[in-house]
């Protein structure tokens, strides 16, 4: 659901000077840096992308998650830092927040996490407890009015760089599976807080990824989640499923981005007398990339949609993240192999996308996850209880 189109227009288009005027010339230096600047970060946050999909009552854009998709699509046209730099104060870093905190909680971080002046993170993931993430081992003992917090989280996009930082532990040791995690709102200066240092990664530079550690770390029974132990695995689902559509079309503009940039290179390449871009060979790996690109936009916009409409879209998000990363690592590979030679050298934008997007398919459930969720829901939509 678009509320104000003509307005929305006209703000997608200053989006798109944005990134073209302002982000794009400097991606070789975030990649030489392995950080988003800060004059940078301020430029953004002044321009209001921290609070996105944050409510207006807290200083956000509100956006629809029709919206949101589309404001992504052309915010991802340039380096992934510069998107995953805001993203978890647009996404999985706040909405567990949004859809589940407390007016209090609300009020308490959220006018900060649209400013930009509070960054946020979402901590789920664990050295034994990834794909299934229903088996975290990170536990909160209720300890008068505060619980105690023990464990470990790994892969945790902007951590060393994160305020606050949604955290799921096992309030319910005698539960060993979803029933008994629940979500907490921990902020950076709590004691016994940790984060290890940024790991050096195959790709997206300037996004920073660490460890986070609780070692009888103290939490005010205020910063519970929802007020109530048990629900945090339902709040993550909750999350990752508006996540997941949302990831989908960040995997669309890195697309559309190398798609323009191996446009120009095979119309102006020459070999044999004539471009590149004139051999069909070329033309139709460039027309499989347009063809995926059309179909991934659709299907990301049809599953906002729905779920702007109320429909549950569990499947759908699966679906939506499952096809869209696929399909960017198809046109990375194809751009990579139009390019020949220096496809393989660094520094060029192609060669960069190609390390970055390789991500898209492996957080937020891997591609093999979804295929599995997929498989089991459509079998289920049949009258089967179907599993591996």
């Amino acid at each position: 659901m678009i509320r104000d189109p003509q307005g929305f227009e006209i703000f997608l288009g200053k989006l798109r000077d944005f990134v073209r005027n302002r982000l794009v010339p400097r991606e070789a230096e975030v990649a030489r840096l392995d950080e988003v600047p800060a004059d940078v970060v301020a430029e953004m946050a002044a321009g209001g992308l921290f609070g996105y999909s944050i409510p207006e009552a807290y200083g956000g854009a509100g956006m629809t998650t029709e919206e949101l998709v589309l404001a992504a699509i052309e915010l991802s046209q340039c380096s992934v830092a510069f998107r995953a730099r805001i993203g978890t104060n647009t996404g999985i870093g706040s909405e567990a927040l949004v859809i589940e905190g407390s007016d209090a909680q609300k009020q308490r971080y959220l006018p900060d996490m649209a400013s930009g002046r509070l960054t946020g993170c979402f901590a789920l993931t664990e050295p034994e407890a990834g794909s299934d993430a229903a088996a975290l081992k990170t536990t909160a003992v209720r300890s008068g009015d505060s619980y105690v917090l023990n464990g470990s989280k790994c892969f945790i996009t902007n951590a060393p760089i994160a305020g606050l930082f949604t955290v799921m532990a096992r309030t319910d040791p005698a539960n060993p599976g979803a029933a008994g995690v629940s979500a907490f709102l921990v902020e950076r200066d709590t004691p016994g807080l940790s984060t290890g240092t940024p790991y050096a990664k195959m790709g997206q530079a300037g996004s920073p990824v660490s460890e986070v550690h609780f070692d009888n770390c103290r939490v005010p029974s205020a910063n519970l989640i929802g007020g109530e132990e048990g629900r945090g695995f339902k709040i993550a689902m909750k999350v990752l499923n508006k996540q997941r559509i949302h990831l989908a079309a960040l995997c669309i503009g890195p697309a559309i981005r190398m798609l323009d940039d191996i446009v120009q290179h095979t119309a102006n390449r020459t070999q044999f007398g004539q471009p590149v871009g004139a051999f069909q060979l070329v033309q139709a790996m460039i027309a499989d990339c347009q063809t995926e690109i059309h179909a991934a936009r659709a299907l990301v916009l049809e599953t906002a949609r729905k779920r702007d409409e109320g429909i549950d879209v569990t499947m759908e998000a699966s679906i939506c993240k499952y096809f869209a990363s696929e399909m960017c690592g198809r046109v990375a590979d194809r751009c990579v192999q139009m390019l020949g030679g220096y496809g393989f050298i660094a520094d060029n934008s192609i060669e960069r996308f190609y390390r970055d997007v390789r991500l898209f398919r492996l957080y937020e459930g891997t591609s093999q996850i979804h295929q599995i969720n997929i498989a089991r829901r459509t079998f289920g939509q049949a009258g089967y209880d179907i599993k591996s």
